[in-house]
């Protein structure tokens, strides 16, 4: 498998602006689904982007991910080792133990997925998605992009624009990676309902996820629709 991330670590982060944290999936975690070195594994990571859960666990076949719950725009902030084959993901209430949601996938050995928990007000769902970093390399001056859009708004298909590029977004929908020049960058989703946009500043060779998140309506600026962004880890050959 292509090596794509440099700094090992296990860290759980607000997804705040710059900060981010490169990842390697062969980093050791706090995960009871895989003892430390498996003969075949899949990468995990998984975040919470439901507005209205503060406090968010995972399983993955009935096993605990991570050891700590997920706030609203938190993730698990590397690749968390599982086990390949056919699975359920179950994500929970921390502090009831009530799920939001269950999906069953098939994680393949050496890939790695995304898994996302959306929506609000009782209507919930996962999207789990493979990180597809066969076409991720490193060129002088450039960034790797994709986005999601969490806005927890079934109705409309709003306008996503990243980096002078604008195309419909439905609710869940999740792009491909794809390369941008390194700076600032624009990134902004438009409806009839509601409107957001910030100006990201990006590095050379670093793989990114924006996550345009939030409850139209929403009084609760933490809450409301905005734009925020996560590092996925760093192109090298």
């Amino acid at each position: 498998m292509k090596k794509l991330f440099q700094i090992p670590g296990f860290s759980r982060l607000s997804i705040l602006g710059l900060a981010f944290t490169a990842v390697l999936f062969t980093a050791c975690s706090k995960n009871d689904d895989l003892p430390d070195t498996p003969t075949e594994a899949a990468g995990l990571m998984v975040y919470n982007l439901a507005p209205d859960k503060p406090a968010v666990g995972f399983t993955l076949s009935g096993n605990q991910l991570g050891n700590s719950p997920l706030g609203y725009t938190n993730y698990s902030g590397i690749y968390l080792n599982i086990y390949p084959g056919n699975r359920e993901l179950r994500s929970f209430d921390f502090n009831n133990g009530s799920t939001i949601a269950r999906t069953t996938d098939t994680y393949l050995d050496s890939n790695y997925y995304s898994a996302f928990l959306l929506g609000a007000a009782g209507q919930y769902r996962h999207v789990v998605v493979k990180d597809d970093y066969s076409q991720v390399t490193p060129v002088a001056g450039k960034a790797w992009v994709r986005y999601i859009n969490a806005v927890a708004d079934t109705v409309s298909r709003p306008n996503v624009t990243v980096a002078g590029t604008t195309e419909g977004a439905i609710f869940g929908s999740v792009s491909d990676f794809k390369q941008v020049t390194a700076g600032s960058v624009d990134a902004a989703i438009a409806s009839g309902a509601f409107t957001a946009n910030r100006t990201l500043t990006l590095e050379e060779n670093k793989i990114y996820t924006i996550l345009f998140v939030g409850q139209p309506g929403a009084t609760d600026p933490a809450l409301a629709v905005q734009v925020k962004f996560v590092g996925n880890g760093t192109a090298t050959n």
